[in-house]
């Protein structure tokens, strides 16, 4: 059974900074990567960054330069340091993670809220 548990959101004013970690628990033999992504008001999700575990980031355009990815294969935490924060960055961060041979599988999510 996979677990995945997001922490380290809460309420920062515009540039502040917050770390966001995701834990993953069961199949980790077999994830092939962490994605994180943040609904805002518009209600759907977007990718903000992806890390594979042969260590391949990728960032949305937005946060290119603000926003780090990384991951603690011993503890199979993956991080999003999220510094610089702006207003727009509000919402809630949702992590997923992707396996070879199984399902997507997304946590709950944790909320991020960027005061001006």
């Amino acid at each position: 059974q996979v677990q995945l548990v997001e922490s380290g959101g809460g309420l920062v004013q515009a540039g502040g900074s917050l770390r966001l970690s995701c834990a993953v628990s069961g199949r980790v033999f077999d994830l092939t990567a962490v994605e994180w992504y943040r609904r805002g008001s518009e209600r759907k999700r977007d990718l903000v960054a992806s890390i594979t575990t042969d260590g391949i980031r990728n960032y949305a355009d937005s946060v290119k330069g603000r926003f780090t990815i990384s991951r603690d294969d011993v503890n199979n935490v993956a991080y999003l340091q999220m510094n610089n924060l702006n207003p727009e960055d509000t919402g809630v961060y949702f992590c997923k993670a992707k396996f070879k041979l199984y399902a997507d599988y997304w946590g709950r999510g944790t909320q991020v809220t960027v005061s001006s």
